[in-house]
């Protein structure tokens, strides 16, 4: 492949380089230019385009990624058709990701041209959520290097999702002078909720004195009638002969771990018992928030092994976010009451399910959608607003008149959503944490709740993702740390900053915020249900 100017005579079969514009005709980025093409180019007084020109042997670069995904061995995966360059695997089932390691790292090796990015091994995933991307780099690769990664792929399952069985659990909850029963309610509603994302069912649940004897004969009666026994233990485990261990080893079974290189989580015991897993629960594990007994219940709904040899290995990674009720944090967070964020409003979009009216302009209440967004916006605690604008940018212009926002301006807004979040992040200022992204088609977000997600965002240091969300679903609005910023910088085609957030690793919180995180308006139907009137 030949990457450069080329002169607009010889641009037949060429792939433009960027987005071009010949009269009322516009020309998207990586579009191949045909014969009557360059003749609306060369009528336009155009004479020479930057363009890749492809050799005889080169693939394009949907054409590689989809040889490639095509070639790959995986379960539970499921490959979406090639856009710009890009073929994304999502989940087929809610489950444990698994990846061969090696392979992914000898594909990666071929070529710069060609990479292959997924989540981290053991992730847990959701049905439909992306769990790997091939993407080529250029506009065309050569086929050969093509073949030599379709070879790589041959080798055998490259990564899988491990989907989550329908487990019967049963919970020992030991007992203690002192202990309150609401603490023993609250821990058995923490653990229901816990299992309900994997599909496993809580059948029963014993009350034991904190001593080895009755501990061991609740352990062996739960463990004839289900398929994994929990046993949350009064008082923390401070010894391998402890109540915990010492109960497993009484009704007969085996220790397989005590301790474990994980905070919050060390004090976690795995055991069997009649050929079944038993896990002494952490005292963390009351908690909701993710812990080292999440990493190892997971697996083990998954139906994957976890062994002492695994569990020595979770020592990278394995130091988590802080527990706020812990009564010794390790280090005092500092206050970071003053980080400062910005709104970047996404406003650029075509409407294209209205069928030509622009449902921005819609009038709820006698107001344009988008000036509603936009003053409920400015009416937060977030220092300033950016509004991304492209379709009807001059009816967007006037319908926020007035209004102290920063016009953010996307001449490629028909390229995807990709285009406006990069346009929108470019003119976030420099001293800002985060951007929070807000769309400019949900009428029930609110002030108050653009402020709740910024409290929270401050409270976690300015490091984790924060999203809106309704009835445990991921909604909208959304705010990202600055580390995000350079990969946005990156982002093609009409995908947003989600697959972002879930191959970056970082914390994700999610915020409760009602129904106004999951209602937006694309359809005339819903946007008339939601109390808007269209305009023309």
């Amino acid at each position: 492949m030949k990457f450069g100017p080329v002169p607009i005579d010889q641009a037949e079969g060429a792939v433009l380089a960027h987005a071009t514009t010949a009269g009322d005709r516009r020309f998207r980025k990586a579009h191949r230019l045909s014969a009557e093409d360059v003749s609306a180019l060369k009528a336009a007084g155009i004479a020479e385009i930057v363009a890749a020109v492809l050799a005889a042997d080169d693939l394009s670069e949907d054409a590689a990624a989809e040889k490639i995904a095509a070639g790959m061995r995986h379960r539970n995966i499921e490959a979406k058709p090639a856009a710009t360059g890009r073929v994304n695997l999502h989940a087929g089932a809610a489950g444990v990701f698994t990846v061969d390691a090696t392979m992914i790292d000898a594909i990666n090796a071929v070529d710069p041209t060609i990479t292959i990015a997924t989540l981290a091994q053991h992730a847990p995933v959701e049905q439909g959520q992306m769990v790997a991307t091939v993407k080529i780099i250029p506009f065309a690769v050569a086929s050969a290097l093509v073949d030599e990664v379709v070879k790589i792929c041959a080798g055998g399952e490259i990564f899988a999702v491990n989907a989550y069985r329908p487990v019967r659990i049963g919970v020992i909850q030991t007992v203690l002078p002192g202990v309150k029963a609401s603490v023993l309610d609250k821990t058995l509603r923490v653990t229901e909720a816990r299992l309900a994302r994997s599909g496993a069912r809580l059948t029963t649940e014993r009350r034991t004195p904190h001593e080895i004897a009755p501990v061991a004969e609740a352990a062996a009666a739960l463990a004839r009638d289900n398929d994994m026994v929990v046993i949350f233990g009064a008082s923390a485990m401070s010894d391998f002969s402890d109540v915990v261990p010492a109960a497993i080893e009484r009704a007969g079974g085996t220790v397989v771990r005590a301790g474990m290189p994980v905070d919050p989580g060390n004090l976690l015991v795995l055991g069997t018992l009649d050929g079944k897993r038993v896990i002494g629960a952490p005292g963390c594990a009351r908690s909701p928030k993710e812990n080292g007994f999440d990493w190892v219940l997971d697996r083990l709904i998954a139906g994957l092994d976890v062994t002492a040899k695994d569990i020595a290995g979770m020592g990278v990674g394995g130091l988590l976010m802080e527990i706020p009720t812990r009564p010794q944090p390790r280090e005092p967070l500092p206050a970071r009451a003053g980080l400062k964020v910005e709104i970047v409003l996404l406003a650029a979009g075509r409407s294209s399910r209205m069928g030509g009216p622009n449902k921005l302009l819609a009038l709820f209440d006698g107001k344009p959608l988008v000036r509603r967004a936009a003053e409920r916006a400015l009416g937060s605690k977030a220092s300033s607003t950016v509004v991304v604008t492209g379709h009807q940018r001059e009816r967007v212009h006037q319908a926020l008149s007035g209004l102290d926002v920063t016009f953010a301006d996307n001449p490629d807004f028909a390229d995807g959503l990709s285009s406006s979040l990069k346009t929108g992040i470019a003119r976030v200022g420099a001293d800002a944490a985060g951007a929070m992204i807000v769309l400019g088609d949900m009428p029930g977000i609110s002030a108050a709740d653009l402020d709740r997600l910024i409290e929270v965002f401050r409270k976690a240091g300015g490091r984790s993702v924060v999203r809106a969300a309704h009835d445990g679903r991921r909604g909208n609005p959304v705010l990202l740390p600055r580390a995000l910023f350079p990969a946005i910088a990156h982002l093609e085609g009409d995908t947003g900053a989600r697959h972002l957030v879930e191959a970056e690793g970082l914390d994700v919180i999610d915020v409760e915020i009602g129904d106004g995180a999951s209602i937006d308006v694309d359809t005339r139907e819903a946007l008339e249900g939601a109390g808007g009137v269209l305009q023309d």
